[in-house]
This record gives structure tokens, C-alpha cells and sequence, in this order.
């Protein structure tokens, strides 16, 4: 068995992470950095693979390759600091992956594609990532993501106007703080942002939930019961939509995040259901 990790997760203790797998199983061992090795090439591998690291080895091994051969197992050991994946899915020790990374919704931000492992934040959760990243860049230290939504909720970020599209239908918004779309649950290393989603929905419904409408001071006040999801009891200014084809335009640029990786100046971003891709598929299947 070969262990793929990350020695950057886990605020670079990613091997000392992988070594705990030692504990899990008897099969030998064999470890490696995920970087030295395209992803291409690590699922030719004849041996049963495990990565290890966070969210974010998970979507690069997803975005990396066209498709993974059904036949081709690989488990997966968290070892990073938002785990949102793991939270989601509610399991530990060695995970089996392959049901989690099968029929994936699809985004195209600023003219790339993506597919999406647990959701994309758009607003001010994009606005925190964006800030984060500056931050890393000048310092090794510790990003305080709470003390940057606090800042931006109170002076820094600009709420824009939003124009969501849902399965044909159109909605209109003002002041939109949130407006993320969602295949798991959680993300932003916590916030449960739609608690009914379900990523392995059988229809494969995604979810675009927004947050609009109230001021800086009520705005902060109910931002912690994002944690918990209980900020959807809040209807004055929380809604959630399910569907398969969403489009989410702001009246300005913004920051977005997909998986945890930042994208500036944002105007607006798609994300089909994988059951809009495989409806279309088998249209062109069935005019060819």
C-alpha cells in the first residue's frame, strides 16, 4: 500500500499525520510526497493507494484527472486543518473515497472549470480566503479566519447585489453577504452553511444558500449559528434553494472560493449538477 501525502497539511506535520496508518493496518507501507507525483500517475499504480492531507489533496486529485477507473480504489487519512469533507461525511480511520468523488457538480468561474468537492463561498467567506492568503504570504504564522469575517462584517466588506439563477428561475437580492452553492454541508473549516444537503442525494442536488438583506450589527450578531446551522431559522434574511443548474452574478467584482482555493474579482460563477452533465451527455449520444 502507498501512502500519497501532503507535508504541508496539518501545518506541515502531513508525514507525521500519515504515519499514523501504521495503526490501521497490517499491509506494508510505502510513503510518498503527493507533489513528485502527477496524479495521472499515481492511479496507474498496481498497489491500493491512500492520500493523506486535507480538503484541498482531495480536489487537486479530482481536477487532475478526467476520470477515475471504477475499478481503482483509494482510501483516504485526513490530515489537514479544515477537514470540511470529513466533518461532512461524519466517518474516521481509513476512508474509501471513491463513492465521494464519483459525479461531482461542475463550476465555471472566470472561464475555468472545476469540479467541486464540497461547495463554493462567494461574498464575504470569499473576501476571508482572499485576506488569508495575503496574510500566508507575508508570515508563517497562524491565519485567525474569525478575527478577518468579524473585520470584514463590521467595516471592510461591501455587500453587493446579486442576481441567482436557479433551474430557469430567477431571484433577485439585495445586500448579499453569502452566496455560496453547496455539495456537502460544511465549509469555511466549520460553518455548516446548508445543513439539509446532502452530497450523495440520489437525484444529485446542489444547494445555493444566501444570506442577505441585514445590516453590519445584525449581521454579526447572528454569524456564529452558521456553525451549527441553526442560521437558517433566521428567514428575514436566510434562504436556501436546491437544484441542479445555478448561476450566482453580483453587481461587482468579488472574491470566490472553491475548495479552499481563492479566486479574485469574481462577477459571477456557474455549477451544474452532475446530473445536468450526464442529461446532456446522453442527448448528444442520442442526436449522434
Amino acid at each position: 500500500m502507498i501512502v500519497y501525502y501532503n507535508p504541508l497539511a496539518a501545518n506541515k506535520k502531513g508525514l507525521e499525520y500519515a504515519e499514523k496508518i501504521k495503526e490501521l493496518t497490517d499491509e506494508k507501507l510505502e510513503f510518498k510526497d503527493v507533489r513528485e507525483t502527477p496524479y495521472s500517475e499515481i492511479l496507474k499504480s498496481e498497489e491500493k493507494i491512500v492520500l493523506c492531507g486535507g480538503d484541498g489533496t482531495i480536489s487537486r486529485l479530482i481536477n487532475s484527472v478526467d476520470e477515475i477507473p471504477d475499478d481503482k480504489e483509494i482510501y483516504y487519512f485526513p490530515a489537514g486543518t479544515g477537514n470540511d469533507f470529513l466533518r461532512d461525511i461524519g466517518k474516521d480511520g481509513l476512508i474509501l473515497l471513491n463513492p465521494y468523488i464519483k459525479d461531482l457538480p461542475v463550476a465555471q468561474i472566470k472561464g475555468k472549470t472545476y469540479k467541486v468537492l464540497n461547495g463554493i463561498g462567494y461574498g464575504v467567506d470569499g473576501y476571508c480566503c482572499e485576506q488569508g492568503d495575503i496574510l500566508r504570504a507575508k508570515s508563517d504564522k497562524p491565519v485567525n479566519y474569525t478575527a478577518i469575517a468579524i473585520k470584514g462584517v463590521l467595516f471592510n466588506f461591501k455587500p453587493a447585489n446579486a442576481v441567482i439563477t436557479v433551474d430557469g428561475k430567477k431571484y433577485e437580492y439585495k445586500k448579499v453577504w453569502l452566496a455560496p452553492t453547496m455539495n456537502g454541508r460544511y465549509y469555511g473549516g466549520g460553518m455548516c452553511v446548508t445543513p439539509n444537503q446532502d452530497r450523495l442525494n440520489p437525484e444529485r442536488k446542489i444547494t445555493v444558500a444566501i444570506w442577505h438583506t441585514a445590516g453590519r450589527i445584525k449581521t454579526l450578531t447572528r454569524f456564529s449559528s452558521i456553525f451549527n446551522g441553526e442560521h437558517i431559522k433566521y428567514t428575514d434574511m436566510f434562504e436556501t434553494i436546491e437544484g441542479y443548474d445555478v448561476e450566482v452574478r453580483f453587481d461587482r467584482p468579488t472574491p470566490l472560493q472553491v475548495d479552499g482555493e481563492t479566486v479574485s474579482g469574481v462577477e459571477s460563477y456557474t455549477m451544474k449538477s452532475a446530473a445536468v452533465s450526464k442529461n446532456t451527455e446522453n442527448k448528444q449520444e442520442t442526436t449522434v
